[in-house]
């Protein structure tokens, strides 16, 4: 569990991706996705991605916009990593490999439950993320279906997590890694470094 993969989503100042990077973090997310209050412009992304450590994924989540939006942000921005949180299709995930960069796609969990095998057999050797079916909001999802049929592949859990929850779930789910956003909130879209820190720190102490 020590080396359970940790992404630290809606980060908009320098003291919270210091305190995500500076307690061990593996990525920091950056949200370009319309209507959500922790997005931001590529140039404020470009500057906090400055202060990323070498090795440290800088991750651009995006939600049902254009490709071509994608990729002139993502460029923009300097990320490593762009995360598709929408309907996008596996095309669009093979586009931006092309482009250079690694690729996470978020589904709820309601919606990979609902692939059909082969479909899923394609995402599972995809880099993919299970959340809530509203990303963000802090809610977390009924995990009986995960329980009972995991991916296969590298899988994040998201949705509900925080520094007080995510040993118990981390454990009985046994994802790759997680990724939290709102759980390591003082309020809605501002991030506390402290409980940045806890999130982490939880994890990293597990054996």
């Amino acid at each position: 569990m020590a080396g359970m993969y940790i992404k630290i989503c809606g980060l908009q100042s320098a003291e919270a991706v210091a305190a995500a990077t500076g307690a061990g973090a593996d990525a920091v997310g950056f949200v370009f996705a319309p209507g959500s209050p922790r997005t931001v412009t590529a140039d404020l992304a470009f500057r906090l991605g400055r202060e990323v450590p070498h090795g440290v994924e800088t991750v651009g989540v995006f939600r049902n916009q254009p490709l071509g939006e994608v990729l002139e942000t993502a460029h923009r921005a300097e990320l490593t990593t762009v995360q598709l949180h929408g309907n996008e299709s596996m095309a669009d995930i093979v586009r931006l490999r092309g482009e250079g960069f690694r690729t996470l796609r978020a589904f709820s969990a309601a919606a990979y439950n609902a692939l059909d095998a082969a479909d899923k057999v394609a995402w599972d050797s995809e880099r993919i993320l299970l959340d809530a079916v509203e990303p963000g909001a802090g809610v977390a999802f009924d995990t009986t279906a995960v329980k009972a049929g995991p991916p296969s592949g590298f899988w994040l859990l998201a949705g509900g997590l925080t520094p007080h929850n995510v040993e118990q779930l981390a454990t009985t789910l046994r994802p790759a890694g997680v990724d939290v956003s709102s759980g390591v909130e003082s309020s809605r879209g501002v991030k506390d470094p402290q409980l940045i820190r806890d999130f982490i720190g939880a994890l990293r102490a597990l054996a």
